[in-house]
């Protein structure tokens, strides 16, 4: 299982995905390219873009703009908006924490 440093900036957890070592390590190792991105109109993730190429940082917990729009627009389409929202505030209260662990 990976470790908390190890989880992706936007606080997903690739352990939980089911691609995760059937033909996808993980969205570190693959620079924000994980398997979805081949199937979609993207090059690579944005809230990962964002994060580490642009602003520099490990995970968008250090982001002192969190939930930015690219962060909070960024969602499975097939999620529910409640599941989503729920999602959307978990994924953020464990990336303060993270911070917070710096």
């Amino acid at each position: 299982m990976l470790g908390p440093d190890a989880a992706p900036p936007c606080g997903w957890h690739c352990h939980d995905c089911s691609h995760l070592g059937r033909g996808c390590p993980g969205c570190r190792e693959t620079g924000g390219r994980p398997f979805w991105t081949s199937t979609s109109d993207i090059e690579a993730c944005p809230v990962y873009m964002c994060c580490t190429e642009q602003e520099g940082l490990e995970h968008c917990g250090l982001c002192p703009q969190l939930a930015c729009d690219t962060f909070a627009n960024w969602r499975d389409p097939s999620m529910p908006d409640e599941e989503f929202e729920e999602s959307m505030a978990e994924r953020i209260n464990a990336l303060r924490n993270r911070a917070r662990r710096k």
